[in-house]
């Protein structure tokens, strides 16, 4: 029998800029199986944000911010979350800490554009960019994440230590206010400069530790739990079920001990069990379409009616106003039959597949785009806008 081979773990894509290699070829052979360090994925990248862009950022009410700091004598950790103040920055210490910054996407425009490169992927995927600052030595610790991510070089130079052996140890320490590793073996040791990029499965043990003062970009793709599914299926289920449906025992047998619940009970008690569920294929695309729309908006950042400005939407562009949809506005789309379903952070519209693709394409809405659509593709766009998902480009901050 022919052994397996490893593919390679490093590549250079100076000449086959992101990946080093076709997408589909990504895909079938590291995506969600192994690491891989692609070498100049960006060729002369310069990060869209700066270390001081980051601080500034952290010091918003409303950005998801925290700073992780280690004491390298005593092994203790500390993380503080934000908002930060502004004059904190320039007392902290020279090395051992780390800051933070989630859905820095949302806030910045360049940092947005960077997902562009990450269209061999499903959107709907994309949770957010997450950005960090490291002084000499900070880190977050040897973890794992249950999800795929890019890590991407932007400022300086950050060393990362991966363990890519089948079945790591994933026992976590329970003297830290993180989950980091209790014991954790790399084989792995790389020093990524500006524009090099780590691609990390999930379920695989990984330490970045900042070599000098820098910044990484992390792009992370997260994929709800089997649990939250759960969760959310039997929130839609209870809600839509009938009182009729119960636990049924006709024909029931005399017991031989009245206090056993035996094996026909248990099998009935699945059999009421699975009468709960979606009816059909159509039910369930509409049940993943809106759970996965909605997934994650932060607190208070989401799109809502009072931010609408209450214009026509289809005569503001066709005088040469261009809209901007809300940076917390997520879609995706389903077929159902020749037509689809348009999803926008938890709804549901029903219209052609062109104008669900349209529309959930559109970062930006100009003259061009509202021509293509139907009727009911402008009359969805005119519900969106209402709801405070698209905003005047004047308006928009």
């Amino acid at each position: 029998m022919a052994r397996k081979t490893t593919p390679p773990i490093e590549v250079d894509a100076r000449d086959f800029p992101i990946l080093g290699m076709p997408a589909q070829k990504f895909l079938d052979v590291y995506w969600q199986r192994h690491p891989l360090l692609i070498r100049n994925a960006f060729p002369d990248f310069e990060s869209p944000i700066t270390a001081e862009d980051l601080a500034g950022l952290a010091c918003e009410d409303a950005a998801l911010s925290r700073i992780v700091s280690r004491d390298s004598k005593r092994d203790t950790w500390q993380v503080r979350n934000g908002p930060f103040l502004e004059d904190e920055f320039p007392g902290m210490p020279r090395k051992d800490w780390t800051l933070l910054v989630q859905d820095v996407d949302k806030w910045d425009a360049d940092v947005r554009a960077l997902l562009y490169a990450f269209e061999f992927l499903p959107r709907w995927r994309m949770d957010d960019i997450m950005v960090s600052f490291a002084a000499p030595g900070g880190s977050v610790g040897a973890h794992i994440d249950n999800y795929d991510v890019f890590l991407l070089q932007g400022v300086g130079h950050r060393r990362w230590l991966i363990d890519t052996r089948p079945d790591p140890d994933h026992t976590y320490r329970e003297d830290v206010p993180l989950r980091l590793l209790k014991h954790f073996a790399p084989n792995q040791d790389w020093v990524l400069n500006p524009g090099d990029m780590l691609y990390v499965p999930p379920g695989v043990p990984h330490h970045g530790i900042g070599v000098d003062a820098c910044v990484t970009i992390s792009v992370g793709l997260r994929a709800p739990s089997s649990a939250e599914l759960i969760d959310e299926l039997s929130g839609a289920l209870i809600y839509d079920a009938p009182e009729s449906i119960r636990y049924e025992d006709a024909g029931l047998k005399v017991p031989s001990d009245p206090y056993e619940i035996d094996d026909a009970a248990l099998d009935r008690a699945v059999e009421a069990i699975h009468k709960l569920r979606l009816e059909n294929r159509a039910q369930f695309a509409e049940w993943f379409g809106r759970v996965m729309s909605a997934y994650r908006v932060a607190a208070n950042m989401a799109p809502d009616a009072d931010s609408a400005s209450g214009l026509d939407i289809v005569r503001s562009i066709a005088e040469g106003h261009v809209w901007i949809r809300h940076a917390y506005s997520r879609a995706a789309w389903t077929r159902q039959g020749k037509n689809a379903q348009l999803f926008v952070n938890g709804m549901a519209f029903s219209c052609s597949v062109r104008d669900a693709s349209a529309i959930a394409a559109a970062d930006y809405l100009d003259a061009v785009l509202v021509d293509a659509l139907s009727d009911t593709g402008r009359a969805i766009l005119q519900s969106l806008a209402d709801a405070g998902h698209y905003l005047l480009e004047e308006d928009h901050e």
